[in-house]
């Protein structure tokens, strides 16, 4: 195995003759475990051109090393680590020691214990992964975001990739979303209007952490989005449970004195219901009426392969009341972790400054990159691709649910990239996940969507983003054979 020559590089700070440094390099490589016994070095020549210097400097480098025994020299073969060079220390682990701290007491807020779903770190190895909000590497346009990212970190962008804007954002990713992204939900917003989140979860929390005290009351859909319940919990707020029906959040059922209205209208949370107009005209009505704040999480608008999405809450909003959660992390990939808050210049004020408190601004390279994506038009070519793959999967997997008789609980009239499923009420579909585990087949049971001690726990979601469509009715079928066991 020859060390490769990126591995070696001249500080501009060293000290000493460059000869000395290329000894220091090496030295230092076989001293710290990188380089081992028998590698090979580079040559000579090409070290040199690597490095910019003169191949005798690097030759007698070389040789002070060879006489240090550090190096030995093969024939024509070239320079290896020797086996008798000088070896790494090796450290004794340290003795495990009891902390004499009591962390019961000393802990004042505890956020772990949280219930979100889990899927095993390998979930891209199992066969049928029926699980939700994942990427599928097949369609994402790598080629056009290396372009994008190496765009990012040219030397005209320097200053926007660099540059701590402390509270501010890119300037080119908010002119994007406010002209471009904004206006196809039908929202009309102004710069000051608009704030950089790192995702939709990190927005919400900070749109809970501003507008939520134990003195207030929020409404919460159920079944809800685990990681929201997670956040409104820490707040100590009061919090109602609002069930919802086939049209999503039910106005009516919002008890009175409610100050802030979580909602998912695109794509319920995790039925996937999309609520229609009249509801959604209703719900503002209803806030208005208790003089009560929205927060709409736009989950999921951009899967609308059915039918054209319905404009979004906040652009039927006259009274300001409507805040507005967007994410790319969803289109793009998970881990992109990029998202925004649209609302009131009161509201993004506070939630600008506590931000900036936290974590200041999102990496200025990631939204730079963003900005590129968006506005050369990939973003949108991205959308479509996935919309007519995630359309034919959706197909391929409503056929094998009907083929083998499962039953569906919930579904979005405008796409989406899941299915809500009952099982037969003896059924909890924890064991029916861990038992289709064991046969390379992964769903998400429903259990932690739902609140209280005495929780259904017959509900599953079946996602079909990161699934090939030639294997979706075998995987369906697995289901429906593995369920038939457990009733």
């Amino acid at each position: 195995m020859t060390v490769p020559v990126e591995t070696f590089f001249l500080h501009p700070d060293a000290q000493g003759t460059l000869q000395s440094q290329i000894q220091q390099m090496i030295a230092q490589g076989i001293l710290s475990g990188r380089f081992q016994p028998g590698e090979k070095l580079p040559s000579t020549r090409k070290l040199a051109q690597h490095l910019g210097i003169s191949r005798i400097t690097v030759t007698l480098g070389y040789t002070e090393l060879l006489s240090n025994d550090y190096l030995i020299s093969r024939g024509r073969s070239g320079y290896f680590v020797s086996d008798t060079a000088p070896v790494p220390p090796v450290f004794a682990p340290a003795p495990d020691t009891a902390d004499a701290v009591d962390w019961s007491r000393a802990i004042g807020q505890r956020y772990s214990g949280g219930e979100a779903p889990q899927r095993p770190q390998d979930w891209a190895r199992y066969r049928f992964p029926f699980i939700y909000g994942q990427a599928d590497p097949t369609l994402f346009d790598h080629a056009n975001w290396r372009q994008c990212a190496m765009q990012a970190l040219g030397q005209r962008d320097f200053g926007p990739m660099t540059t701590d804007y402390y509270d501010q954002d890119d300037p080119k990713l908010i002119e994007f979303i406010v002209r471009h992204s904004l206006p196809r939900r039908g929202i009309t917003a102004r710069p000051e209007q608009v704030l950089i989140t790192l995702g939709a979860q990190n927005a919400l929390w900070l749109t809970t952490q501003v507008l939520l005290t134990q003195r207030r009351h929020a409404a919460l859909e159920e079944p809800f989005y685990h990681a929201l319940r997670d956040i409104l919990n820490q707040s100590k707020c009061r919090l109602s449970h609002v069930r919802v029906d086939q049209d999503g959040l039910p106005p009516d059922a919002i008890p009175p004195g409610v100050d802030v209205i979580f909602t998912t209208p695109s794509h319920q949370c995790p039925t996937t219901a999309t609520m229609p107009m009249e509801r959604r005209r209703a719900l503002l009505d209803r806030a208005a009426e208790m003089d009560a704040l929205i927060v709409e999480d736009d989950y999921e608008f951009e899967m609308s392969f059915l039918k054209p999405p319905s404009p979004a809450l906040k652009s039927l909003d006259a009274d300001g009341r409507v805040i507005y959660v967007g994410s790319f992390s969803k289109s793009l990939f998970p881990g992109l972790r990029l998202g925004y808050l649209v609302g009131s210049e009161p509201f993004i004020r506070e939630a600008r400054a506590l931000r900036a408190s936290v974590l200041r601004h999102p990496p200025g390279h990631i939204q730079r990159t963003v900005a590129y994506f968006l506005s050369l038009g990939h973003y949108d070519a991205l959308v479509r691709k996935m919309s007519t793959t995630l359309h034919s999967r959706r197909d391929a997997m409503q056929q094998a649910i009907t083929d083998t008789g499962l039953t569906i609980a919930g579904q979005g009239v405008s796409g989406g990239s899941s299915f809500w499923m009952r099982a037969p009420h003896p059924v909890d579909t924890r064991q029916l996940a861990q038992m289709l585990r064991a046969q390379s087949v992964l769903i998400e049971p429903g259990e932690s969507f739902f609140s209280g001690t005495d929780r259904a726990r017959n509900f599953y979601r079946l996602a079909y983003s990161s699934i090939p469509e030639n294997r979706i009715a075998e995987g369906v079928q697995r289901i429906a054979d593995t369920l038939s066991q457990l009733v």
